[in-house]
């Protein structure tokens, strides 16, 4: 018997190594369509990581980033004046609490809503539900500025006009502090949930059927499902983009504070981004507003890494 073993012959599979000229020839049209994003982002994201050496250096119009001085405290000079700077401290407060509340209340949404519309038993329906609910992704922030002024304001308010008929007393939504957070994370969840929940309701289309009918078989209701097979299926697709939005909770952009916000609630509604265009571009300290939107970027990145790493530490597969 050990003979035998010996004798029998042993299969080599050998590995064939692909010439990288008849590779490229014979797929030259897939590297040609990839071609122009490459060169995009080249040209328009990398290329001008360069120049956030400007946060290091004394910004003079009339010099290169190459030739220009570099600033006091071994180039630290900026992020100093920043930390000392009131405003920008209250900015940064602002931008935390914001996109933190964002996180809390705006991330559930959307799942909320995929898990509903995926028991909803009648497809038209769901249908015309879906596209109602993604229709206000489409809306500029500009526009929604505009119709928070006509639904929310004081005295010409449809809302608070309503009120009033009703026999109640005005509400401040967009001019006192604490309301128009409530108004500002609303029209967030608002704009964005319908849109957001069309990666969960892919993810639920992926769940296996045989589950479910092997939990109905069992006598599971629609909630026992629900908790037991569709929200474990979901649970990659949720950390994942749990990690990529940790990552905004020092960022966040222009368009949306900008639109909503006033002069009665600026102590509220200041956040890194309007304080970098109103110092920075207004007031024209280069400078001073690319070392906050350097320190922005790594605290972002950082809080990428580490929620990632903790995902990965809880056994969850992170992003990567």
């Amino acid at each position: 018997m050990a003979k035998e073993k010996e004798n029998k012959p042993t299969i080599v599979i050998e590995k064939r190594k692909v010439d990288f000229k008849v590779y490229i020839k014979r797929y030259w049209q897939l590297y040609a369509l990839l071609a122009l994003p490459l060169i995009y982002l080249l040209i328009f994201k990398y290329i001008p990581m360069l120049y956030v050496q400007i946060a290091f250096k004394k910004y003079s119009i009339g010099k290169s980033v190459w030739s220009m001085p570099l600033a006091k405290n071994n180039g630290f000079e900026y992020y100093i004046q920043a930390f000392r700077d009131r405003d920008f401290l209250y900015a940064l407060r602002n931008t935390l609490l914001l996109n933190l509340k964002d996180l809390i209340f705006g991330f559930p949404a959307p799942i909320i809503f995929a898990l509903i519309l995926n028991e909803l038993p009648f497809k038209g329906y769901k249908k015309v539900v879906q596209t109602i609910a993604y229709m206000p992704h489409f809306l500029s922030w500009v526009i929604i500025g505009s119709l928070s002024l006509q639904l929310f304001a004081q005295d010409a308010g449809m809302v608070n006009m309503l009120i009033e008929k009703l026999g109640g007393e005005h509400i401040k939504f967009i001019s006192d502090s604490a309301n128009w957070v409530r108004t500002y994370i609303g029209w967030g969840i608002w704009q964005s949930f319908g849109w957001n929940s069309i990666v969960y309701l892919a993810a639920i289309a992926g769940i296996s059927p045989d589950l479910y009918e092997a939990a109905s078989m069992d006598g599971a209701g629609r909630f026992q499902k629900m908790w037991h097979i569709t929200l474990p299926g979901l649970k990659p697709t949720i950390v994942v983009l749990l990690i990529m939005n940790l990552g905004y909770i020092m960022g966040g952009g222009m368009e949306r504070p900008m639109a909503l916000y006033n002069n009665l609630v600026m102590d509220k509604a200041d956040v890194i981004a309007t304080y970098v265009y109103r110092v920075g571009i207004k007031g024209l300290r280069f400078s001073l507003t690319t070392a906050v939107g350097l320190f922005q970027s790594v605290v972002g990145v950082i809080l990428i890494l580490s929620a990632n790493w903790i995902s990965r530490k809880l056994g969850e597969r992170g992003i990567w």
